[in-house]
């Protein structure tokens, strides 16, 4: 708090106002108690009481929230947006030749533009690569919030520890679906961005129908 001009004589920020977010604060002897304390610090200081502000019932408010929502899906409403706090990328293999004795190369591919809304999705239907099915497979994931400009489809070949963190990895095993373990399928990718927040990955066969399915939770470290 040292940058945060108090006022004179102040020795702690002077609350206007107070809303109690439900659980114990329920209970009526337990909210007038701290609001009286609350005051008695204020008025030691000259200041204003602070107003305790009228709160809906909290209970009810995920159920309401839920209820809104499909009003909204119907186009009536409100709807407010936000979209993806950062640009996502999958990890692939480069496409330059292999050093015996050392990992591959890998590039960043962008799978979900920054600010990329819930409930849409994009595909990379140009970008073909290999899906090993029914074996042990880790996808590497990486997030950037400064590069924002980053269209769906963009490599990177290099970046900066500043530019993108990689993310929790994951490895899965995907269901063979009647093929062969080992079998290498070419697939290209489809990503959405879910409403409850999750990335979903979405490995679609380019012979058939076939589609491989990843998540995982772009909001956890927002």
């Amino acid at each position: 708090l040292k940058d945060i001009n108090l006022p004179e004589h102040a020795t702690f920020l002077h609350p206007t106002a107070v809303l109690f977010n439900g659980g114990v604060l329920k209970a009526n002897s337990l909210a007038v108690r701290l609001m009286e304390v609350l005051n008695a610090w204020l008025a030691a200081e000259q200041a204003p009481a602070a107003r305790l502000l009228a709160g809906a019932d909290l209970d009810l408010a995920v159920a309401r929230g839920a209820a809104y929502y499909g009003f909204v899906r119907k186009g009536k409403g409100v709807r407010i947006k936000g979209g993806t706090a950062a640009s996502y990328y999958v990890g692939i293999e480069s496409a330059m030749p292999a050093v015996p004795g050392l990992p591959p190369e890998m590039e960043a591919l962008c799978i979900a533009p920054f600010g990329m809304e819930e409930g849409t999705q994009e595909e990379l239907p140009d970008d073909e690569f290999g899906l090993v099915i029914g074996e042990p497979v880790r996808f590497r994931f990486f997030a950037s919030t400064t590069r924002r400009d980053d269209a769906v489809g963009t490599r990177l070949a290099y970046w900066t520890n500043d530019e993108l963190s990689e993310l929790d990895e994951i490895e899965i095993t995907l269901s063979e679906e009647g093929r062969r373990p080992g079998e290498v399928v070419p697939v290209h990718l489809c990503a959405a961005v879910t409403e409850v927040g999750t990335l979903e990955l979405q490995a679609v066969s380019q012979k058939d129908q076939g589609r491989w399915k990843i998540e995982f939770d772009v909001r956890a470290g927002e």
